[in-house]
């Protein structure tokens, strides 16, 4: 139909303008929206924020259309996925004519914006093993009132997933109704997401969140993915200043390019949680089923419920109670120290799982964006993009034959010279660093010395939390690669400074790439015995390091 989606919206919504918001402020004297002409009083990166902002701010709108694979006009920002749900509603369901088809148990605000909305609601439930009755889907929304089917996928409460094919069924035998997808989990799951078919399947709708694997519930983002004429009309009914500027700004900085890596390695470790946490949870005395789940919880089915509550309490630990929709109840990962508690409360000794020494530093400057992940515990994530290839090759020498693994990225003023991306990517190593020593209870602070072919480095670190370093040696050449031999002795008096920890090296040779190498191997041969743990104690008559 060629009026697509037009003859499925509201009529009065059909006919509307878009609200004329000036659109953020620009380069000209803005004496047009009744603003305050300051900026509010002494608030770190208040820049106009006296100024609206766009409804839809295009660095935000690019930076989530890259993150998605879609183009710009595909895509409408919003504060989280359930404003993309209110817009759908407004935009296509007439109060008290229109509905949209559900399938229960699952996310619940569907129902809540339908009944805001005054929509009629139909339900195909899931069976008693949470499967979805597509053809019964396909049947009901044939119906003419139904102007939109929501598929939550992983499901919310029951975690699991629906079949690409089956989704694409669905639109297929329904072309004149909007299949909505909600993919709030999509990240924890082996499903791919649907994005890829945007633009392909003209009344697919994908719900996307930063909620969940971006860490960012409390900023309130999230977008909805559809066809460009779809989104035409879902901005007629978004609010023409939905996006604060701080949240815009928090929204970039968390999805900057350099902290990616950061997400990925926080995803590996969820789904790692998610398979321990299930495991514990079957030997839990109040547990009779753990089930399969692709999202970042676990739906359970419990026994012995009144000593499980008093349990939870007693341990402070809160779920989500579902027994009055699905007789369950659903528990969300955690950290892995949280999950450690959550077990305990749940009856189950956990004695085999270490906690792992982490530790996390984000750097944003004018002349660098870092982002830095080291778990001084395990060593089989190393991943370092600094741009600079041989400086990488250095850090992957401390990691190795340190036995830690470390996730570096930075994004630096390259063109200029390598300087600050060593010097900041040396300060943010450092404090991930200390950050994962914690209290250094056990570990054994001292070590070392390493030769390396016609060269030799001598090595000696003290994690004291007394920063010092002394550096001795001449390199016969300014550079190896793009990398400056003025920055080694630099590299390690800034990890001194922020790691808090005396750093000694003397190196001699006549090669500068080896003398800059042992120096890092060095360096982390060292840091491999003073990282050990054994026993609790701190090594330090002072007591505290």
């Amino acid at each position: 139909m060629t009026n697509w989606p037009n003859s499925i919206a509201r009529k009065s919504v059909v006919a509307m303008s878009i609200y004329s918001a000036r659109g953020g402020a620009t380069d000209a004297l803005h004496l047009d929206a009744n603003e305050n002409p300051y900026a509010p009083p002494p608030v770190i990166g208040a820049e106009g924020f006296n100024r609206y902002p766009s409804q839809q701010p295009i660095k935000l709108v690019n930076r989530l259309a890259g993150l998605y694979g879609v183009e710009v006009d595909q895509l409408m920002v919003g504060r989280g996925a359930d404003e993309g749900i209110e817009c759908l509603l407004r935009a296509f369901c007439e109060a008290g004519q229109d509905s949209i088809l559900t399938c229960p148990p699952t996310f619940g605000y569907y129902k809540t914006c339908a009944d805001i909305q005054g929509a009629g609601i139909v339900e195909v439930p899931l069976s008693a093993s949470y499967e979805w009755d597509i053809p019964g889907v396909i049947a009901a929304g044939r119906n003419q009132s139904v102007k939109m089917i929501f598929l939550c996928s992983p499901n919310n409460p029951t975690g699991n997933s629906l079949t690409r094919d089956a989704i694409l069924q669905v639109c297929a035998e329904l072309p004149e109704t909007l299949i909505v997808v909600d993919e709030a989990y999509i990240e924890f799951a082996k499903q791919e997401s649907l994005v890829d078919q945007i633009g392909h399947v003209q009344n697919l709708v994908v719900l996307r969140t930063l909620s969940k694997a971006y860490a960012l519930a409390g900023v309130r983002g999230g977008a909805l993915l559809a066809d460009a004429r779809v989104i035409n009309l879902l901005l007629k009914v978004l609010p023409p200043y939905p996006i604060a500027r701080p949240v815009e700004t928090t929204i970039l900085n968390a999805l900057a390019p350099s902290a990616m890596s950061v997400h990925a390695q926080r995803l590996a470790e969820t789904l790692t949680e998610r398979a321990r946490l299930a495991e514990g949870l079957s030997q839990s005395k109040y547990v009779e089923t753990v089930y399969p789940s692709d999202a970042n919880f676990l739906l359970l089915e419990v026994k012995d419920e009144a000593a499980l509550l008093s349990q939870l309490r007693q341990f402070n630990v809160k779920i989500r109670d579902y027994r009055s929709t699905t007789g369950r109840m659903r528990v969300s990962i955690g950290s892995p120290e949280e999950n450690t508690i959550a077990l305990q409360a749940f009856g189950v000794v956990d004695t085999d799982k270490r906690i792992d020494r982490i530790g996390e530093t984000f750097r944003k400057t004018n002349e660098t964006d870092i982002s830095v992940r080291v778990n001084l515990d395990d060593a089989s994530q190393t991943k370092i993009e600094t741009g600079i290839g041989f400086y990488d090759h250095m850090l992957e020498q401390i990691s190795k034959h340190g036995g830690f693994g470390l996730t570096m990225a930075c994004e630096g003023d390259l063109h200029i010279d390598a300087h600050h991306t060593v010097e900041d990517t040396a300060l943010a190593f450092g404090e991930a660093l200390k950050q994962a020593l914690g209290n250094k209870a056990g570990i054994g602070r001292y070590g070392y010395v390493i030769p390396m072919d016609e060269t030799q480095a001598q090595v000696a670190i003290d994690l004291s939390g007394r920063p010092a370093a002394v550096f001795n040696g001449d390199f016969p050449t300014d550079h190896v690669g793009d990398f400056p031999v003025e920055m080694c002795p630099h590299f390690f008096e800034s990890l001194a400074q922020t790691l808090g920890a005396a750093i000694h090296v003397d190196v001699k040779g006549d090669n500068s790439h080896h003398m800059i190498e042992a120096c890092f191997k060095g360096v982390g041969r060292a840091l491999r015995p003073a990282f050990a743990v054994s026993g609790s104690e701190i090594p330090s008559t002072k007591g505290t390091l």
